[in-house]
């Protein structure tokens, strides 16, 4: 489903020299897996994340998806899989401060090209165990709630690929618990999953660990 192929993004800091966040990097991920990506800050995971979410491009090598390579396609483009693809849950929520879980988790569905809608946002959090709860806003819900109102938000278009980035950091150890509890009943259901983390413990759910250090890969096992 996912594949790097002697990947390398570079960045150009104005007046500094390059710096290189991922070197040659060569990763296959198939459909249904839970893979963890663990690395300590700076070490070119996020960055690695941001490639195969299609939120980035890489510098150098090729990246494939469903085994069509995915480089040069147009930002328009890129979005559009994105949309239907691909779900995103971040450490810090990013939810609408001032709107309804229900209403956080609907606005995927305004760019999606779903000609019924109706009820999907519903179900989302009704998986997430938040059905009773659509009409609260964020500031009215506990740290795990939150998080769990961004997972219905990357469930509600049903995408086949989950990008998680630390979504326990900002997370009280029962919280994160019942979040790593969801991500595990996800990848049961089918969901291919890669989470991004520093917490061994973290990574230590996932069936497969891929261990990143200064932009290249130094271990790939699993659990």
């Amino acid at each position: 489903m996912i594949q790097l192929k002697n990947v390398s993004r570079i960045y150009d800091k104005e007046g500094q020299r390059q710096v290189s966040a991922l070197d040659e990097v060569n990763i296959s991920i198939v459909k249904g897996e839970f893979v963890a990506i663990i690395g300590a800050s700076g070490s070119g995971k996020s960055t690695m994340m941001n490639i195969m979410g299609l939120l980035d491009r890489p510098s150098e090598g090729a990246y494939y998806l469903e085994n069509k390579e995915v480089n040069e396609l147009s930002d328009g483009k890129l979005a559009e899989i994105r949309n239907k693809k691909i779900g995103f849950v971040f450490q810090s929520f990013n939810l609408l401060p001032k709107t309804s879980a229900i209403e956080n988790v609907e606005l995927p569905l305004i760019y999606s090209d779903r000609k019924e809608t109706k009820g999907l946002a519903v179900e989302a959090l009704k998986k997430v165990g938040l059905g009773e709860r659509l009409s609260h806003k964020p500031n009215e819900l506990s740290g795990g709630e939150q998080q769990r109102v961004a997972i219905a938000r990357a469930l509600v278009n049903e995408p086949e690929i989950i990008f998680a980035d630390e979504p326990t950091g900002n997370l009280d150890s029962k919280s994160g618990t019942e979040v790593m509890k969801l991500f595990k009943q996800l990848n049961t259901e089918g969901k291919t999953l890669v989470l991004i983390t520093h917490d061994n413990e973290i990574a230590a759910e996932a069936k497969r660990v891929i261990r990143i250090l200064d932009g290249k890969i130094v271990e790939d096992t699993l659990n």
